[in-house]
């Protein structure tokens, strides 16, 4: 029994897919503020650049264009992740979100444990942005919500 070959061009998207998700893991941490729809901007304006558009608002239209919305949402869903795997935790933490998702990657019970969610924000930067007041934190089946802090004036 044989087994069809893959599609060419199934293949080389995926290939895409996975280097673009791959370059964004690699560099979101150079942008700063972490964690901030200017880190977000950053990273696309970098990107555009990088494909040869101009930095004008013409280029960078073109850049977003030419990625389509799709990409660019999941782009966005990878610039905002954290995988803490010796924590077995995933936070979603996108700032145009009203609250930060943290989702166990082992027993809920166990992972969403308050000290050890509380170390996870500390670990990749967040703990300063977020309402650190555990009794603000609901617990939503097996999720955890954590709200955002009120931007400094």
């Amino acid at each position: 029994m044989t087994t069809a070959s893959p599609d060419p061009l199934a293949l080389q998207a995926t290939l895409v897919d996975f280097a673009l998700a791959e370059l964004v893991r690699q560099h979101r941490e150079s942008f700063t503020p972490l964690w901030s729809p200017e880190s977000w901007a950053k990273l696309l304006i970098w990107l555009a650049l990088n494909c040869g558009c101009s930095g004008d608002e013409a280029g960078l239209k073109a850049f977003a264009e030419a990625i389509g919305p799709l990409q660019m949402g999941r782009l966005r869903r990878v610039f905002f992740e954290r995988e803490l795997a010796d924590l077995e935790l995933q936070l979603m933490a996108d700032p145009a979100e009203q609250q930060v998702l943290v989702l166990p990657q082992g027993p809920a019970e166990e992972v969403l444990e308050p000290e050890r969610v509380a170390r996870a924000l500390d670990c990749v930067n967040l703990s300063q942005r977020l309402v650190m007041d555990r009794s603000r934190w609901q617990r939503l089946d097996s999720v955890l919500v954590v709200p955002w802090a009120a931007p400094e004036a």
